[in-house]
């Protein structure tokens, strides 16, 4: 295979999913800090995307309005692109969200994306007094006005939830049409659906068990057939996956590192968010998730692997996106990013295939370089003695 095609055989993205996760017993203010601190790390090492989430209870995922964050992470970063992970559209009026987020495109010079999703948080969704039986409906309510609007149409829709009159944003998107934007899908096809009809991204969450893994990939191929019944093809480049990482410098040092906080979120799933990850029967998170294929918990060797995996189970797909946990404490969590940085992402972007081929080529052809090298100095020493000699006489 020549070099051209193996550089443009695989290109994966890497990225992280920020809810964010942080042990109630924890200073609010310097969580949120630190939240801001990795975005500001992963960008210093390459890292292409982070998307933000919206969680309004249970006390652990703390930002309400990752606009707001966004904004703020522009003015932090230099590279790196940040989306909504995700806007829970049920939440929102259709004609007001579509407003703020074309002003964040605009505030962003194009860096921001649109996620959008109905809602992880039954209590969230509670304490709005939206039944959680109408919310994946909503998510498409809304999505039915809000893509018009964003292509600078008007629009006239009434809803049980919402009515717009000839709403048209004042602002065309900064970026055209408009801003990237992409649907979070779990074990259900209604984010799939939504994607295709839209003609939109993917965001596939729920886990990376081979179950998982085979329901995000079934979700992708009905995305795909909805988005061409609608007129619409689908990149896989836009499909991304979330899956849960933690790397060190051995698989022991990993696990050890996890035990400062794994438990912690494991017993967040099970007594408040919507879905447990790890049953209640279970005492060592870390195990379960490892043995069940769920995260890898080990050396960057052990993330190749699994990451191989995921690329091989799914078909394909745009870019790696780590949830960000917070199972380690904060030194050992930016030296795993770190590693994956240095050591995972060049694996699956073919970025050193040209360094080995110049190392592997120079190294076989050592003694015809040596030679010619060892030639030219010997007929510059014989020029300069020549020259001292015949000024001698």
């Amino acid at each position: 295979m020549n070099a051209a095609k193996m550089l443009a055989e695989r290109y994966l993205k890497f990225g992280i999913f920020l809810a964010p996760f942080h042990p109630v017993e924890e200073n609010p203010l310097l969580c949120l800090e630190r939240d801001m601190q990795l975005l500001q790390h992963i960008d210093e090492l390459g890292y292409d995307e982070a998307w933000v989430g919206e969680h309004h209870s249970g006390g652990f995922e703390i930002i309400a309005n990752p606009e707001l964050f966004i904004a703020q992470a522009i003015e932090r970063t230099r590279y790196l692109r940040l989306g909504t992970g995700v806007v829970s559209l049920p939440y929102h009026n259709p004609f007001t969200i579509a407003s703020r987020m074309t002003q964040l495109d605009y505030q962003a010079r194009g860096r921001a994306m649109f996620g959008v999703g109905p809602g992880a948080l039954v209590g969230d969704a509670f304490r709005m007094g939206i039944d959680p039986e109408n919310q994946r409906r909503m998510l498409n309510e809304a999505l039915d006005a809000i893509l018009p609007l964003m292509r600078g149409e008007m629009v006239t829709m009434e809803t049980d939830w919402f009515n717009l009159r000839e709403a048209r944003l004042q602002l065309p998107g900064f970026t055209r049409p408009h801003m990237e934007m992409a649907v979070a899908s779990a074990r259900s096809p209604v984010g799939a659906l939504a994607a295709g009809k839209h003609g939109l991204g993917m965001l596939s969450i729920g886990g990376t068990s081979d179950d998982a893994l085979t329901a995000h990939a079934n979700n992708w191929g009905l995305a795909e057939s909805t988005a061409v019944e609608n007129g619409h093809n689908l990149d896989r480049k836009n499909w991304r996956i979330v899956t849960l990482m933690h790397v060190a410098e051995t698989r022991d040092k990993a696990l050890q590192n996890v035990k400062w906080g794994i438990e912690r979120w494991a017993r967040y799933f099970r007594e408040i968010a919507t879905f447990p990850i790890v049953p209640a029967d279970i005492h060592d998170a870390a195990e379960y998730l490892t043995e069940n294929k769920m995260a890898v918990i080990g050396s960057p060797q052990d993330a190749i692997e699994y990451l191989e995996r995921l690329w091989d189970g799914s078909g394909g797909f745009g870019c790696l996106m780590q949830l960000a946990h917070n199972w380690a404490d904060w030194e050992e969590t930016k030296r795993s990013y770190e590693l994956i940085a240095r050591q995972v992402f060049p694996h699956f972007q073919n970025s050193n295939m040209l360094r080995h081929f110049s190392y592997d080529y120079s190294h076989e052809n050592r003694p015809m370089f040596i030679g010619k090298a060892e030639k030219a100095v010997m007929s510059e020493i014989e020029k300069h003695k020549a020259k001292t000699e015949q000024a001698a006489e």
